[in-house]
């Protein structure tokens, strides 16, 4: 049915999860795996320009690197069952869009994804990138808690 799954990463263990899940899937169907992480570039503050500031290409660096671990734990366990796998990064404050960029620009025909499941005034406070990504996706995509 699917052919082409994306698969975005934070690196926790609910990503794993829907990291495991895809792999499963794709060894049953035969699909192949687009795996994304999305790496927050440095908040930069104006007010903050006198006070102790860390470098923002050192945090971006960092945080690079970090995405690369992510997608880099997709590519693991894709080839430990014997899926195809691709695997990219990229640097947003907006990761749903992000995804749902991918998304497009990869082809894939459903998004497997984590969602930590948050409600109440802390989803009102922190947002929920999974609810944005259905909010604006025109595949289907997999929540999985």
């Amino acid at each position: 049915m699917f052919k082409s799954i994306l698969v975005p990463t934070d690196g926790s263990p609910l990503s794993e999860k829907a990291i495991q899940t895809a792999v499963e899937y794709a060894q049953l169907s035969g699909a192949k795996i687009i795996g994304i992480s999305v790496a927050e570039p440095y908040p930069f503050s104006p007010l903050a320009e006198s006070a102790m500031a860390i470098d923002p290409s050192l945090y971006e660096d960092s945080v690079l690197a970090l995405a690369r671990q992510y997608v880099q734990k997709i590519a693991d366990a894709a080839h430990a069952g014997g899926v195809q796998v691709e695997t990219a990064t990229a640097m947003s404050f907006s990761a749903d869009e992000e995804i749902i960029k991918a998304a497009a620009q990869y082809g894939c025909d459903v998004i497997f994804m984590a969602s930590h499941g948050r409600s109440g005034f802390s989803r009102l406070l922190l947002g929920s990138k999974t609810q944005k990504v259905l909010a604006h996706s025109t595949i289907p995509v997999l929540v999985l808690r």
